[in-house]
């Protein structure tokens, strides 16, 4: 299948400048990254086709050789196919391939050490930790710097060698005919240094092993799904390159009363049988405590009431929402038989009016008997 224009990809013009596809490509890679689609294979391939063409439109030499001669002219597997009959391919692979590999007639770049991998710790609150937020210690597995050697990697005294083989570009390159093809230097594995002397601490990694107790101060109002990040505190770059970052990823256990949807909270709150008829009073449990409840009279099973600003304060616009109280309305049981004998004389005084005291039972029964009319008709 043929790729995509990468201008087409990143959603900008030709002319588009270099502040212009960096400011696509973050707002693209923040849609489709793969900590969002959550496996998704064809939004991940989308994605890899992003950073590709970013990858190329980003940087001046392969933008040039892609605005002149296409995918052809960043993508060695295709031979070389596109740049017309003219071309002299020992020129192109110097000129135009020579930044993409590492090598060719332009002396090629050096390799760079590799920024430390980012990390993930799943941290579990309660309902209560996070409306309130807290300082929380953890503990994680990770690689850190060689405090001996200082990340080089090298016994001290002593430092790391350019590669001999590859004189510090990581690759070398080897010719047949008028092609060339670029593959990790043998001696250095890429890295362009070699250590003659490696470090009786971390034998030559520049890394070693430890697990890191840090402090993180959970902001009030996070809910499950939400990251904090922590910069600089992933792995530890080879070769003293720039340490990763760790995301601490919050997971919010399930509450026995109440349940959160945003900045809201919900529970169901029994409600007797005299209250609801009657009315009064009724105490309910918030976070903060209990408060009371004005039931009105002839309330019925299932209705929502409102208790403002008892919710839960929005970490990111710090808007607080409110507490939904769901009454369900409670049969009673257990009863002795004076307590059975006044309900019948309570029903029996209600005689032929009982419609006018259960108007929803009125509704449906003349519903139910409506349906059945119309089927024998």
């Amino acid at each position: 299948m043929s790729k995509r224009d990468y201008y087409e990809v990143l959603g900008v013009d030709k002319s588009a400048g270099e502040r212009e596809i960096k400011k696509a490509y973050k707002k693209l890679a923040m849609k489709y990254h793969p900590d969002r689609t959550q496996g998704d294979k064809g939004l991940e391939d989308k994605f890899k086709e992003i950073q590709e063409a970013y990858e190329i439109l980003s940087d001046s030499q392969k933008r040039a050789a892609y605005d002149q001669y296409g995918h052809a002219g960043v993508d060695p597997n295709r031979g070389g196919a596109g740049f017309g009959g003219g071309a002299d391919f020992g020129d192109i692979f110097g000129d135009v391939f020579g930044d993409i590999f590492g090598g060719g007639g332009r002396g090629g770049r050096q390799s760079r050490a590799r920024q430390g991998s980012d990390l993930r710790y799943n941290l579990e609150l309660s309902l209560e930790e996070a409306v309130r937020g807290k300082s929380v210690d953890i503990r994680v597995p990770t690689l850190v710097e060689c405090d001996v050697c200082d990340g080089s990697g090298a016994k001290k005294g002593s430092s790391p060698k350019t590669c001999p083989t590859c004189h510090g570009n990581g690759q070398v390159q080897m010719r047949q005919g008028f092609f060339a093809v670029q593959q990790t230097c043998p001696t250095c594995s890429g890295k362009g240094k070699i250590i003659e002397d490696p470090c009786n601490s971390c034998h030559g990694h520049g890394r070693k092993e430890k697990t890191k107790t840090l402090n993180v101060k959970i902001p009030a109002g996070v809910d499950t799904g939400d990251r904090i990040r922590l910069s600089g505190e992933g792995e530890a770059g080879e070769n003293g390159a720039p340490a990763g970052d760790l995301y601490v990823q919050v997971h919010v256990r399930e509450h026995d009363i109440f349940q959160r949807d945003g900045n809201n909270l919900y529970c169901e709150v029994p409600l007797g049988f005299t209250t609801a008829a009657l009315g009064g009073e009724l105490e309910v449990p918030t976070l903060d405590g209990k408060v009371k409840l004005k039931i009105s009279p002839e309330t019925q099973t299932g209705r929502m009431f409102r208790l403002r600003g008892k919710g839960v304060k929005s970490v990111r616009s710090g808007a607080i929402g409110d507490l939904m109280c769901k009454v369900v309305v409670e049969t009673p049981v257990n009863l002795s038989s004076r307590q059975k004998e006044l309900l019948q004389e309570l029903e029996e005084s209600m005689g032929k009016a009982s419609s006018k005291h259960s108007p929803k039972a009125q509704g449906f029964f003349d519903g139910v008997k409506k349906f059945f009319d119309d089927l024998t008709n």
